[in-house]
């Protein structure tokens, strides 16, 4: 019999779920040391260079914002919101929602047909974006929420993915609070 808990339906409990292990996955990156030489992977290195083995600060002390994970994406949902494979240590990757940091776009399950319309271009524009290649997240937090994660995304032609969304107007600043209509 599955577990579930009470008042929470269990498709949101699956995102919950992906959030957590992606959470413990770049946990587990940050704590664990490399195995191997410092040669064979400067990137990750100096993350690890000021800790010594017998006083390492507490893992939240450890944790670098200044990480930047590769990432393949599988689709994208919508146009600030599209599901990756996040690398976030070398043999281990994670499936995650990833939700473009300070923006918000149109809702394809719209209001009215300029919400549809506005949500449908922006979501052509990000998967334009994307099919660039070279995605990377950076500076990833746990999306409010949750069973997503909040990142800054990158890709090979464009070095900020929000910043280009809201130069093209496909979206518009957001800063976590209540979101404004899309319908004129």
């Amino acid at each position: 019999m599955p577990l579930k808990a009470p008042g929470i339906p269990r498709r949101r409990g699956l995102f919950v779920a992906a959030g957590l292990i992606f959470a413990l996955g770049i946990v587990a990156g940050a704590t664990v040391r490399p195995l191997l030489p410092a040669a064979a992977s400067p990137s990750i290195e100096p993350a690890f260079a000021a800790a010594s083995p017998q006083s390492d600060p507490p893992i939240a002390k450890r944790l670098d914002p200044g990480l930047i994970y590769p990432a393949e994406v599988v689709r994208v949902l919508d146009g600030d919101t599209f599901e990756a494979r996040v690398r976030v240590w070398p043999g281990l990757d994670v499936d995650t929602h990833v939700r473009l940091r300070g923006i918000d776009a149109a809702e394809l399950h719209a209001r009215c047909a300029d919400e549809l319309a506005k949500a449908q271009a922006a979501r052509a524009a990000l998967q334009a974006m994307l099919d660039q290649g070279g995605v990377t997240v950076a500076r990833v937090g746990i999306d409010k929420y949750g069973g997503r994660i909040d990142a800054a995304v990158a890709t090979r032609g464009t070095a900020d993915v929000s910043a280009a969304m809201l130069a093209g107007s496909w979206a518009r600043a957001y800063n976590g609070r209540k979101r404004g209509s899309w319908c004129e």
